[in-house]
């Protein structure tokens, strides 16, 4: 069983780890990418996001993550949002996917947007329109790897 449990800085070497490892397995890891992960706190919870985590009940590891990072009116990214590749297929993306947005409109959310990579992350961008995310222009440049933009509107 998995359940979805909010952030702790005990969890903090598994939230980076998983998320250095996707991002290095395809791509750049960037400054951003560690700032962010070095500081969660400082970028995603204390101006009103969140950051959540995959636990495996049984024996407590942490197996996937995501983050809401606020951008005030009403707007929030989804961001590092990672599966551990000994657990993808389990539909803990899904569930990771659906805590988010709940999580989100608890925080007041109009929208929620995300940037990806369409021509290497397509199994992510299944599961983002499977979410109710649907495509819109690309307003970022934030990541060098970003060549798509998603939003919902809740």
């Amino acid at each position: 069983m998995i359940r979805i449990i909010d952030w702790q800085p005990a969890y903090q070497d598994a939230w980076k780890s998983l998320n250095i490892a996707w991002i290095s397995r395809d791509y750049e890891v960037e400054q951003v990418d560690l700032d962010t992960l070095d500081f969660p706190e400082k970028y995603f919870i204390n101006d009103g996001g969140a950051v959540l985590l995959a636990q495996r009940e049984e024996d407590g590891e942490i197996l996937g993550t995501v983050a809401l990072q606020p951008f005030g009116n009403g707007a929030f990214e989804l961001a590092k949002m990672t599966v551990s590749e000994e657990a993808r297929g389990l539909k803990i993306g899904e569930q990771l996917g659906i805590a988010a947005l709940n999580r989100a409109r608890q925080l007041g959310a109009k929208r929620v947007f995300l940037l990806s990579n369409a021509s290497k992350a397509y199994q992510a961008i299944n599961l983002y329109f499977k979410l109710g995310f649907r495509c819109v222009a690309l307003e970022s440049n934030e990541f060098m790897r970003a060549n798509i933009q998603m939003e919902i509107v809740l």
